[in-house]
């Protein structure tokens, strides 16, 4: 096998862990709190064997770190968002909610990166609209919650990836990742007793012996082998390769769904053509990046 096919194969199989972790979160009997608590943990904790703690902090500067760490707190916000909108709602709604996040950075990034508006960017956006309003009047009025939760963590979610491309080729991509996610834990860690204080019933903080193989399942496949495998194609693949493959990261999430959590029971035939016009604009967008290059401006 060659390098680029092997990079291909690694790259789908990151896709799908990636996929895999709204099932996982729908799967762990813990609130979004407790259960990313437990990732974000799990999973520096499996860095520590990936990175040298104290080579990071010689080379990069304090203000690095502490921005760095900042975007930790994002992170840990979108996930919380994330599996929040699980729990209120299903994995499937989670993931197509997901799926909007290239619509809020072609809205974030120019304003980040001090650059102009892409027209194509922005006219993909507002086709997903209304695939997202076909979901919404297809859906019981239950899971609005989960939706809105979702899509706050797609905000989220460009929101981070625009400020760490602002911060790339300061240091690796494993150190990024482990000061991020260690001052994700960091920053859980207080916010749980705070949480706590103001709770009348307890929190259900320990996994259970299920809950235990799928925490790990989440942070050492999921995410830490998913980062490897994922940054490991990149050194074959070009960024346009990446990107679409990527795309898919729904498409698997949401058949999974079907498949172990019979989730196609309780969604209409609505929420699938709206998924149908959301995916069209996400598998449309690096096509159209790639024929019109920077596109149509808007001043």
């Amino acid at each position: 096998m060659d390098n680029i096919k092997r990079a291909y194969l690694e790259l789908h199989i990151a896709v799908f862990l990636f996929g895999f972790t709204a099932i996982l979160g729908d799967l762990i009997q813990l609130s979004a709190l407790v259960l990313v608590w437990w990732r974000v943990l799990l999973t520096t904790l499996s860095l520590l064997f990936l990175v040298r703690v104290g080579k990071i902090f010689r080379e990069l500067s304090r203000n690095t770190i502490l921005q760095y760490m900042g975007i930790g707190i994002l992170v840990a916000f979108h996930w919380l968002a994330f599996y929040g909108a699980i729990k209120l709602s299903n994995a499937s709604i989670a993931l197509i909610c997901m799926a909007t996040t290239s619509f809020f950075t072609a809205l974030i990034e120019p304003l980040i990166m001090r650059q102009r508006v892409r027209g194509y960017e922005i006219l993909l956006g507002l086709l997903i609209i209304p695939g997202m309003a076909l979901i919404v009047s297809s859906t019981a009025a239950s899971m609005n919650m989960g939706i809105l939760a979702g899509l706050a963590s797609a905000f989220l979610a460009a929101l981070f990836a625009t400020f760490n491309k602002r911060l790339i080729g300061r240091t690796n991509e494993m150190s990024i990742t482990f000061l991020e996610l260690g001052s994700a834990w960091l920053f859980l860690s207080i916010v749980i007793p705070i949480y706590l204080l103001n709770r009348e019933t307890p929190l259900n903080f320990l996994p259970s012996g299920t809950d235990w193989l799928y925490l790990l399942t989440l942070a050492l496949l999921c995410t830490t082998l998913a980062y490897v495998l994922a940054l490991r194609s990149l050194r074959h693949l070009s960024a346009f390769a990446s990107n679409l493959t990527v795309n898919l990261e729904p498409v698997y999430g949401i058949a999974l769904a079907w498949l172990l959590l019979n989730e196609d029971q309780e969604l209409d035939p609505g929420f699938y053509w709206g998924v149908l016009i959301i995916l069209a604009a996400v598998f449309s967008y690096p096509l159209l990046r790639r024929r019109f290059g920077r596109g149509v401006i808007i001043p």
